[in-house]
């Protein structure tokens, strides 16, 4: 499944989840969609200026040379993904993507085409509640701006697989909205889009992270680099070890 063709990514039986279909068909689903919002510059004005911050912080965070192996659940917009796959390249490492979005693949498989070619990423078509790899693959898993777009549910679910898959002792590195401080003017101005584009997205200003992680995170080192007045947070999850 690894290496599938882009025409078997819709013909495999894995569907998209109603969920997604009903709130972000609009933004990851249509190919137009795809057209529409890969554009770095674009992703960087719909995050007020902090795609490119919060994607150097991540990439810094995880190192100039990634070693093992590494998974990102989901696929994102912009130079991530490419500038991430460099740096497992330099570090003799892998990248295992998934996505239940067929749209998001084909994109991926655009972006990443070298590393595939030479087998540093493999792409998979999987859902993040069910990503089917066994216990304790991978060395650290990346989150990038997908928990606020899932059903509290779902976002449980999601937690509870990253966890499953990544090693004790491994790392699981979130990037997501945080609660802005009380002062922050974006808390009032973008509330209320907020709610009409992205109604699962509130709880990650009301609720901490931990709280959707298995067992609340307990044992767990957390981490959390607060971002442009918390209003973004880096979140870095140090799973408990063997």
């Amino acid at each position: 499944m690894s290496q599938l063709e882009t025409e078997d990514f819709e013909n495999d039986g894995i569907v998209i989840p109603a969920y997604l279909e009903k709130v972000y068909w609009w933004a990851y689903v249509r190919p137009w969609a795809v057209r529409l919002f890969e554009r770095e510059w674009l992703v960087n004005l719909i995050l007020w200026g902090f795609y490119r911050p919060l994607r150097d912080l991540t990439l810094g965070a995880m190192g100039a040379r990634i070693a093992g192996r590494t998974l990102k659940i989901s696929c994102c917009y912009g130079r991530l993904e490419p500038m991430l796959a460099a740096r497992v390249k330099a570090g003799g490492g892998t990248l295992d993507l998934i996505d239940v979005a067929p749209e998001q693949l084909k994109n991926a498989k655009r972006k990443l085409a070298p590393f595939i070619a030479e087998g540093v990423v493999r792409l998979h078509h999987r859902n993040a509640v069910d990503i089917g790899f066994a216990d304790g693959t991978f060395d650290r898993a990346l989150i990038f701006f997908l928990p606020h777009e899932q059903p509290e549910d779902v976002r449980r679910q999601t937690f509870a697989e990253a966890f499953r898959v990544v090693k004790p002792g491994g790392t699981i590195y979130v990037v997501e909205f945080g609660k802005p401080r009380w002062w922050h003017p974006l808390k009032y101005i973008w509330h209320t889009p907020l709610y009409v584009l992205e109604p699962f997205a509130p709880s990650s200003w009301n609720t901490p992270l931990a709280t959707f992680l298995p067992r609340a995170g307990l044992d767990c080192d957390i981490q959390i680099k607060n971002v442009f007045g918390d209003f973004y947070q880096l979140v870095t999850i140090t799973t408990p070890g063997a």
